[in-house]
């Protein structure tokens, strides 16, 4: 198949296929004529890079997947890099939702604060004399 029909084949552009032939992701093949020719091959290829990056993969962890499948394995993560990049991702994701539960937690030590510091004002607005309740963008709190 053309570069045209394998881009709308994979949901792609061509300017993407070129892209990662530049970057050694895809190899086409030429014909008599001159044009990139691709195969069924080329297609499964894509569609792993495609659902890594969808995983959060960025292009350069898509290699030894690409690397595993060229050498003829059937699926492009039985190969012990690919099974690296695996574990890496892993280890990157824990570390991503560590980092989000503390973040997290601050926001909700704020809140806590902040409406407690609300309910303070309510109860003072409810004393005879005591201050209105006002919002600090400057308007009433309810």
């Amino acid at each position: 198949m053309r570069i045209g029909e394998l881009a709308a084949r994979a949901g792609t552009t061509t300017r993407t296929l070129r892209y990662y032939e530049s970057r050694g992701l895809l190899t086409a093949r030429r014909s008599g004529n001159g044009y990139r020719t691709y195969d069924e091959n080329d297609l499964k290829l894509l569609r792993q890079i495609r659902t890594l990056q969808d995983f959060g993969f960025d292009l350069e962890e898509t290699r030894p997947f690409v690397e595993c499948l060229r050498a003829g394995h059937p699926e492009g993560d039985s190969c012990p890099a690919s099974l690296r990049v695996y574990r890496r991702k892993l280890d990157e994701l824990d570390a991503l939702i560590g980092e989000l539960r503390a973040v997290r937690a601050k926001v909700g030590e704020q809140l806590a604060r902040a409406e407690s510091a609300r309910d303070g004002l309510a109860a003072d607005a409810a004393v005879p004399g005591g201050p209105e309740p006002v919002c600090e963008l400057g308007g009433e709190l309810w």
